[in-house]
């Protein structure tokens, strides 16, 4: 890497430069935080129901007796064996701040439309802690534009982060927030997707602040480039464009 090498003097000349705009990025960032907090809520009242490792949860079941529940929607449909690696890289984040999450009010539950028994299987193999439930059967996906009906994909009538979805893709990622007031009225209060998920991994945190940065230089210049499932990093494989990792030895016919 070349580099322009300075005195120690010059250097904190220059990094006082740089911690200005720094600190406006923070208040900018607090702002937007706030505005984030202000935006109107969308009240559920339809029933959602969910298959756990100990039987059917309702929604309000998954709050686990607190006021706030993040979602993670895990891009995990029935029978699918090769998995994101941007949602197990986004659970792998969240593993160390459970506890203090839970806590400090807030629930994190992870969601995907694969059966139970898949799911159960795959967070076994990962180690994960959180709760992961099941949407199969359920509207729950669809509702929240996570995941489409071949009919959807064919009129080209699914939406995904907002706006028209341009690629036929069954299941996608994003994340979900609710709150539940006393009276056990469910709303909708914020949701994000695609990029918007970035703020949840404390990885790009260290990175962003590393010589190389993100060093995100695959062919799609994100994540998939570099990030696998934390048990085949060595092992080789591939990344699809959808962000589905394959085993070297898979045999699927997607392997160049």
């Amino acid at each position: 890497m070349q580099h322009e090498i300075v005195s120690k003097e010059q250097w904190v000349v220059a990094r006082r430069a740089l911690l200005a705009k720094e600190k406006a990025m923070t208040r900018a960032r607090d702002q937007l935080s706030a505005e984030r907090r202000e935006l109107p809520w969308v009240r559920i009242d339809k029933p959602y129901f969910f298959d756990g490792p100990e039987g059917r949860l309702s929604l309000s079941d998954l709050f686990a007796g607190r006021s706030q529940l993040f979602i993670k929607h895990f891009m995990m449909g029935p029978g699918q064996q090769h998995h994101c690696v941007g949602c197990s890289f986004e659970l792998d984040n969240a593993e160390g701040v459970l506890v203090h999450l839970e806590n400090h009010d807030v629930s994190y539950v992870a969601v995907a439309r694969a059966p139970i028994v898949e799911i159960e299987a795959l967070k076994a193999r990962m180690g994960w802690r959180a709760r992961f439930v099941s949407s199969y059967g359920s509207d729950f996906n669809f509702d929240f534009n996570v995941s489409y009906t071949p009919e959807q994909l064919v009129a080209k009538k699914a939406t995904y982060n907002f706006g028209p979805l341009d690629f036929e893709i069954e299941d996608l990622s994003g994340d979900s927030v609710f709150y539940k007031d006393d009276n056990g009225q469910i709303f909708l209060t914020y949701a994000n997707f695609g990029r918007g998920s970035e703020m949840y991994l404390g990885a790009y945190g260290i990175l962003d602040a590393m010589p190389k940065g993100r060093n995100e230089n695959g062919t799609s210049n994100d994540l998939t480039s570099w990030v696998r499932p934390h048990d085949m990093y060595g092992k080789g494989g591939m990344v699809e464009p959808t962000g589905r990792y394959h085993p070297a030895d898979c045999g699927c016919g997607k392997h160049v």
